[in-house]
């Protein structure tokens, strides 16, 4: 007999509905491991239904233990979604379960333990409950000595996030750091950092701007340095003027205070995925048809 006690704990358990749930102990007699079970193969349909869904929208966060921390984004499908409770939940435990382990790849993230289960189980268990496309899309594991700092910034709420590892310096130095990269959204770290064929294109660019100008040759190559410092300026973190005092640049803001800029990283929600337009009049003839 199936009790109303035992519906309620695998609800508890899964997080499915209570019809699933009820329909899952009468399939499976009883048996409280089989009916999860049951029930996370059903969630895996309904997740690989949804995976041809473009999921651009969620939530950016940090997560921060001692030593180690973690930014990772995860992608819902609207932004409806992102605010809700469930969702924002999941992501706290993905978040502690990369902390506590010792992944480095998508593939060994998605296989820790979590909640009884692995962080995949998890993300299709919310996928079928919370009903919409969900995906964990990238994290960096960031690890310091003793003798540097974390800084940690979000903005609208985890639409932007920005993790900075700093030497010699505080953490309110390093905060100011992905304040920076949170606001001003550079490119690269460092000009060591541009590619060397993206460099070599912006300086044929630039010449070619100063010849239609009417400058020689050889004057338009000299204008090149010039012009390319503007450049590494605006894409590169450490050269872009501090956004507390234009006066200096980032990198000199954290020597005037002691230290060195180790590592930063910058996410922000859906860049790079490419967007799928619906009127809002078709989105909601899709949520009605089931699509």
């Amino acid at each position: 007999m199936i009790t109303a006690e035992m519906v309620k704990n695998l609800r508890e358990a899964t997080g499915a509905g209570m019809m699933d749930c009820k329909k899952a102990l009468s399939e499976c007699n009883g048996d409280m491991d089989a009916a999860i079970d049951f029930l996370r193969e059903k969630g895996i349909a309904k997740a690989n239904k949804k995976e041809s869904r473009i999921a651009a929208e969620g939530l950016a966060s940090i997560f921060i233990d001692g030593n180690k921390a973690v930014i990772l984004e995860v992608n819902s499908e609207t932004d409806f979604v992102s605010k809700n409770e469930e969702f924002q939940g999941m992501i706290e435990e993905i978040g502690s379960a990369i902390l506590s382990g010792t992944a480095t790849t998508m593939e060994e993230a998605l296989a820790l333990s979590c909640n009884g289960g692995t962080v995949q189980d998890l993300i299709v268990s919310k996928t079928a409950k919370i009903g919409e496309k969900l995906s964990f899309r990238r994290f960096v594991v960031m690890e310091k000595s003793d003798d540097e700092v974390f800084g940690a910034y979000l903005h609208l709420g985890g639409r932007i996030a920005a993790l900075s590892k700093l030497s010699n310096t505080s953490e309110d130095v390093a905060k100011d750091v992905s304040m920076q990269a949170a606001a001003m959204s550079p490119r690269y770290v460092f000009r060591t950092d541009v590619p060397e064929d993206e460099v070599a294109r912006e300086k044929e660019v630039l010449k070619e701007q100063a010849m239609n100008e009417g400058k020689t040759e050889e004057i338009a190559a000299k204008m090149v340095d010039g012009r390319l410092h503007k450049f590494f300026k605006e894409i590169c973190l450490a050269e872009q003027a501090f956004i507390k005092d234009g006066d200096v640049d980032v990198q000199t803001y954290v020597k005037n205070n002691g230290g060195e800029i180790k590592e930063v990283v910058r996410y922000e929600v859906g860049e790079g995925i490419e967007k799928k337009q619906e009127d809002f009049a078709q989105e909601v003839m899709n949520q009605v048809n089931g699509n």
